[in-house]
C-alpha cells in the first residue's frame, strides 16, 4: 500500500491556511476528533484542493481584513464543489462574503476572552448553553448572513457570530473554537465533523500503525535500512514502526555523544532492544566529543562542533554497516508533520544526501529517504509509541535538544561539569515525577552557569560555588511558552535536595521568563 493508498482509507480534511497563528491547532483538533486532516496554503487553487478529495474543508482565521486590498479570498468555485466547509474567524467572514453575505466593521473590536449568546443551537451548537465563553479575534464582523444560512449565536461586536446551513453542509463560527479557552471548542468542531460533514472518526493509532506498516514494506521492499536513534521519542518511534515493518532489515545506530541526562543512554542501549528486538550499534564517542569541545564557551560553536562530530561519528558506523551487509539503500528520519508544513510542503526529491537531522552525509553515501511519521504530530507520535509497547520514560520524555547537556553548561564543557549537572537534573526530574506532574510540564531545563559562583554556607563554612536555574515550562508546540508554575513545597524539595547532594551547587534559582522574550533553552 502506497502512502496516498493509506491517506485514501481515511476521510480527509483539508485545512486552508489564511495566515493564521493557529493553522497548525486547528489541524492537531480534528485529529483529536478521530479524522485525518492536512493543511494546505490559501494560494492552493480550486482544482489541487479538489485533487487530494478531501472530505471536507475548514478556511482558518487570519491576520488581515477581508475587504483590505490584497487580502486572501476564498475562491467561490470552492463551494461548487459541493464539499461541507468550515469558517473559522477570517475563514468565517470570507465564506459570508464569497456566498453574498455582508462583512463590515462594527466599530467593536472582540480580543480574548468574550461571550457569545446562542439564539438558536441548529445542529452546530444543538445542547450547548444560551452564554458561551469563547475566544475571539477579530475587528471584523459578519452583518448579513448569505441567503439560506440560519444565523445561531451573537456577540456585543459581532452580530452574527455563528451561522450554519446544513443543507449545503456549511457552517462557520466567529471565534476560535480550537483554542482550549473557548467553552465547548472541540464539541463545536466535532458537530461540524460528525453531524454535517459526516466524517468517520477511524484515525487512531491503531489504525496508524497498521497503515505505516504496510506503506514502509511497499517503500523498502527487501533493502537494508539503517536509523539514528538519539534517546528521543521521534527517533525511537520511527525506529520501531520500521522494526515492526521489515524485522532485521533494519540497523539502528546510537552515537553516545556523553552529552545525554542520567540513565538515558542506558535506557537507549537497554530498554529499547528488549522492547522491538532491533538491531543496535553503539559509538561510545565521548572522549571524542570533549575533545572537540575543550575550550569551547560559544554557544553557536559548540552546536556546530557537535553537529560536525556527529556526522563524522555516524558516517563511520554506516560504513561499517554497508561493509558488514553489502549495502543500505534507506535512512530512517523522524520528520514530523510540522516540519513538513513550515519547509512548504514537503514536495521535493525522494531521495536526500543529507539528513537535516544530523547536519549532511557525504556524497557517496546516498540513501532513500523513509519519514514514517511525517503525516503525525507529536502527540500522535507518543500515541503511536505506547500502541507499538515503548517504555513510558521514553514514550513521554520530554523534549531534549541534540547538542544535549552541552547547551545547557553555560562556559566550557567538561566531564567534572556534566557529572554535576546530570546529578542535579536527575533530582529536578526524579522530584517532578514524584509530583506527579510530568505531563502538565513541556519541558524542564535544568542549566549550570558553570563560569558564575557565589558565595553560601554550606556546614558552618563558607562555600564559593555554582548556581543552578530550574527553568519549568508550558507549551503546546513549543512556538510560544510559558513559564510553570511549580509548587513552592516542590521547587523547596528540589532546591534542597540539590544543595545537599550536589556539593559544588549552593544556589537554585527559577527562571520565569516566557516565550518570547526569552527561549526555552539558555544556549
Amino acid at each position: 500500500m502506497t502512502e496516498a493508498e493509506m491517506e485514501r482509507r481515511h476521510d480527509l480534511v483539508v485545512v486552508i491556511d489564511f495566515g493564521a497563528q493557529y493553522a497548525q491547532l486547528i489541524a492537531r483538533r480534528v485529529r483529536e476528533a478521530r479524522v485525518y486532516s492536512e493543511i494546505l496554503p490559501h494560494t492552493a487553487s480550486v482544482a489541487e484542493i479538489a485533487a487530494r478529495r478531501p472530505k471536507a474543508i475548514i478556511l482558518s482565521g487570519g491576520p488581515q481584513s477581508v475587504y483590505a486590498d490584497g487580502a486572501p479570498q476564498v475562491d467561490p468555485d470552492l463551494f461548487g464543489l459541493g464539499l461541507p466547509a468550515f469558517g473559522i474567524c477570517y475563514g468565517f467572514q470570507a465564506m459570508a462574503r464569497a456566498l453574498g453575505g455582508d462583512v463590515a466593521k462594527t466599530g467593536i473590536s472582540e480580543f480574548g476572552r468574550t461571550q457569545a449568546t446562542v439564539a438558536t443551537g441548529g445542529t452546530l451548537l444543538a445542547g450547548l448553553p444560551g452564554s458561551l465563553d469563547v475566544w475571539m479575534s477579530h475587528g471584523d464582523s459578519v452583518a448579513a448572513s448569505p441567503a439560506g444560512f440560519t444565523a445561531l449565536a451573537s456577540t456585543a461586536g459581532a452580530p452574527i457570530a455563528a451561522f450554519e446551513n446544513v443543507d449545503a453542509g456549511l457552517a462557520g463560527v466567529q471565534w476560535h473554537p480550537e483554542v482550549l479557552h473557548s467553552q465547548a471548542g472541540q464539541q463545536v468542531l466535532e458537530r461540524f465533523l460528525y453531524d454535517i460533514a459526516g466524517c468517520r472518526p477511524d484515525w487512531t493509532a491503531a489504525n496508524i500503525v497498521d497503515d505505516s506498516v504496510a506503506v514502509i514494506r511497499e517503500q523498502v521492499g527487501d533493502a537494508h535500512v539503517i536509523c539514528g536513534l538519539s534517546g528521543g521519542v521521534d527517533s525511537a518511534v520511527a525506529a520501531a514502526l520500521v522494526q515492526k515493518a521489515v524485522g532485521s532489515q533494519l540497523t539502528c545506530v546510537f552515537v553516545d555523544h556523553g552529552l545525554l541526562r542520567q540513565g538515558e543512554a542506558e535506557q537507549v542501549e537497554r530498554d529499547f532492544v528488549a522492547t522491538t528486538g532491533v538491531a543496535l550499534k553503539v559509538v561510545d564517542a565521548t572522549e571524542q566529543f570533549l575533545g572537540a569541545l575543550a575550550g569551547v564557551t560559544d554557544p553557536e560553536t559548540k552546536r556546530k562542533i557537535i553537529g560536525r562530530e556527529f556526522i563524522r561519528s555516524f558516517e563511520r558506523a554506516a560504513r561499517e554497516i554497508v561493509g558488514e551487509s553489502g549495502a543500505v539503500d534507506w535512512l530512517v528520519q523522524g520528520t514530523l508533520y510540522p516540519d513538513v508544513v513550515e519547509s512548504g510542503g514537503g514536495e521535493g526529491a525522494a531521495n536526500i544526501k543529507s539528513h537535516h537531522n544530523v547536519g549532511g552525509l557525504p556524497d557517496d553515501l546516498q540513501f532513500g529517504l523513509v519519514e514514517p511519521l511525517r503525516t503525525l504530530f507529536k502527540d500522535e507520535v507518543r500515541a503511536v509509541g505506547e500502541q507499538l509497547g515503548l517504555p513510558a520514560a521514553m514514550v513521554w520524555r520530554q523534549p531534549f535538544p541534540g547538542p544535549g547537556l552541552a547547551i545547557r553548561i553555560i562556559g566550557e564543557v567538561t566531564r567534572d561539569r556534566l557529572e554535576i549537572l546530570r546529578e542535579a537534573d536527575a533530582i529536578a526530574r526524579a522530584e517532578l515525577t514524584a509530583a506527579g506532574l510530568d505531563r502538565d510540564i513541556w519541558q524542564f531545563p535544568v542549566v549550570l552557569l558553570a563560569d558564575v559562583r557565589s558565595v553560601g554556607v554550606q556546614g558552618d563554612g563558607r562555600t564559593y560555588g555554582h548556581p543552578i536555574v530550574l527553568r519549568p515550562v508550558t507549551s503546546e508546540d513549543a512556538m510560544t511558552a510559558d513559564w510553570g508554575r511549580l509548587p513552592y513545597d516542590l521547587l523547596e524539595r528540589i532546591s534542597t535536595r540539590i544543595t545537599n547532594q550536589v556539593r559544588e551547587v549552593n544556589r537554585v534559582v527559577v527562571d520565569i521568563t516566557s516565550k518570547p522574550p526569552g527561549t526555552i533553552e539558555w544556549e
